[in-house]
């Protein structure tokens, strides 16, 4: 499985960190994000994850910034993703189960690499349900084309 990870200046350690974490789980990690501290546009790494998922040539992504929000906006841009932004592993286990997430995002600044792990730990080891939640994703699809 291939996991397309971006990140902006505030979440290079990070990202570090979980992209490690993923490859000793055996993930092919692509990297699109910045690897030095100098400031940064979090959106060009957001929309790259994006792409690489719309694509398919990632099965998944993550994202990373000081919040997470402003690159899980941007990687949500690009048709085709839907993005959880999570700072705890329910939300993340839910976000794949029912909403059939496809790319994950956290904050840096926010939670710590161990917290990270767990979250990305749940959101990859759930699966998307279907059945009930089928027509509520399907809705949210359905956004993209108005």
């Amino acid at each position: 499985m291939k996991i397309a990870i971006g990140n902006d200046h505030a979440a290079v350690e990070m990202k570090q960190e979980i992209k490690a974490y993923l490859e000793s789980k055996g993930y092919e990690v692509i990297n699109f994000g910045t690897d030095t501290n100098a400031s940064c546009d979090y959106p060009e790494f957001g929309e790259k994850v994006g792409r690489a998922v719309a694509s398919g040539e990632a099965d998944y992504g993550i994202t990373i910034c000081g919040t997470g929000i402003g690159i899980g906006i941007a990687a949500g841009k690009v048709k085709g993703v839907r993005v959880c932004t999570c700072s705890e592993p329910y939300s993340a286990r839910l976000s794949r189960m029912h909403n059939n997430t496809n790319v994950l995002s956290f904050g840096a600044r926010v939670i710590g690499v161990e917290m990270a792990k767990m979250i990305v730990d749940e959101w990859l080891n759930n699966e998307y349900e279907g059945g009930r939640h089928q027509r509520r994703v399907d809705m949210l699809m359905e956004i993209e084309n108005h």
